[in-house]
């Protein structure tokens, strides 16, 4: 009888592992040439349209020619390179075409085109590209190097030269000419703007044909339009400027002192345009006791201007303050008349429409002339309307 021992066991599992490996091996060789034949003769065929699909280049269906190509779909791993796209162009990192590109590219990364993109780019970074026609969205940035006609989104910086459409950035936009919308979380910079810049902090320009509108400041040299500003506005030329201090070259600006029937006493600073301008002023109560401290905003309108008489209103809101406890708003509508008997000088009076709102007896005692009352159920809240009067000088420079 023959033994077989432990040690040949083992060698014989060796050896038949070993063939398994070996047959497994050679299956895959064959499957990865069936497969590479495949692939070319496909690629043989399809010349017209070509299609490349790779891992990076030159490591793709198209192999080192990829970058004399034209492909009407582009699929590739990591990174593509083309000399143009007809087509969908998808790359897990970036996508490099040299010449033009049309249709849809996708990039984990970045987009590069060299020439022209029509159409639609995605970048979980950015997009570079020389002109631009449809929309480009980038997590940061989207520069294009001449014109863009569309629309270009990114979350930190939008650049072109010329735009006509829509710029949206979380932080910047920069063009040199602007036909359409700058919207911007931070700031918008543009030489010619024809349409209307929108920035949480300040917009910046030469020439406007539109509007400005900025959390903080504006500024300009030429505007035919609107400036909105949570703050200042700046220009050479400007009629039509709302904020709470306008520098306008060609504008008007002066130092008032005014009283008011419930003895408010301010000294103001209007500055504006030839229509618009706005108010910030202070000063002082000498009919109460404790919120003595006056302070005021608003918003007026040469309404008439003929030199030596015109007509203004104003929208303003005055608050009286102790800065200990207590609240007195009172938000006014003027209408004052004015003569000017020398350039520098203006005397104005007139009728003033005012709401209070207080919680104090000193804010409900400043008149007795209300025409409508009404309070709070649930505190010591009082509301009120009554007819006043203002008057006094500015001094105009």
């Amino acid at each position: 009888m023959t033994v077989v021992s432990s040690q040949n066991i083992t060698k014989m599992k060796l050896q038949f592992t070993q063939s398994k490996i070996e047959l497994s091996l050679k299956a895959l060789i064959v499957f990865l040439t069936l497969m590479a034949f495949y692939i070319s003769s496909n690629a043989q065929i399809i010349t017209a349209e070509k299609v490349n699909i790779g891992l990076i280049y030159p490591i793709s269906t198209n192999g080192t020619h990829a970058v004399a190509d034209t492909n009407q779909f582009s699929f590739n791993l990591l990174a593509g390179v083309s000399a143009a796209e007809q087509g969908l162009t998808f790359a897990g990192f970036s996508n490099v075409v040299r010449h033009d590109a049309r249709g849809l590219q996708f990039a984990g990364f970045s987009n590069h085109v060299g020439k022209k993109a029509t159409g639609m780019m995605f970048a979980g970074f950015m997009n570079i590209y020389g002109q631009g026609k449809g929309l480009q969205f980038a997590g940061f940035t989207n520069i294009a190097l001449k014109n863009v006609e569309g629309a270009q989104f990114s979350g930190f910086l939008n650049r072109a030269t010329d735009m006509r459409g829509t710029q949206i950035a979380g932080f910047s936009n920069v063009s040199q000419n602007l036909s359409g919308t700058q919207m911007a979380g931070f700031s918008n910079v543009a030489k010619r703007v024809n349409g209307t810049q929108i920035a949480g902090f300040n917009n910046t320009a030469e020439d406007v044909r539109g509007s400005q509108i900025a959390g903080f400041i504006n500024v300009a040299k030429k505007i035919k339009g609107v400036q909105i500003a949570g703050f200042m506005n700046i220009a050479d030329s400007s009629d039509h400027p709302i904020g709470l201090i306008n520098i306008i070259k060609n504008g008007e600006q002066s130092i008032g002192f005014s009283a008011d029937e419930s003895r408010n006493a301010l000294a103001t600073f209007r500055s504006g345009g030839k229509v618009l301008y706005g108010i910030i002023g202070a000063g002082y109560n000498f009919k109460n006791q404790d919120e003595v401290y006056a302070f005021e905003l608003g918003l007026g309108a040469h309404l008439t201007n003929s030199g030596v008489f015109r007509i203004n209103a104003e929208l303003s809101t005055l608050t009286l303050e102790s800065f200990w406890s207590g609240e007195y708003f009172k938000s006014s509508f003027k209408f004052m008349p004015s003569i000017r008997p020398v350039k520098f000088l203006e005397i104005f009076g007139g009728p003033v429409f005012n709401y209070v709102n207080t919680n104090t007896s000193e804010g409900r005692a400043l008149t007795s002339r209300y025409i409508k009352t009404w309070e709070n159920r649930w505190g010591n809240n009082f509301q009120g309307i009554y007819v006043g009067y203002t008057g006094g000088i500015n001094i105009l420079f």
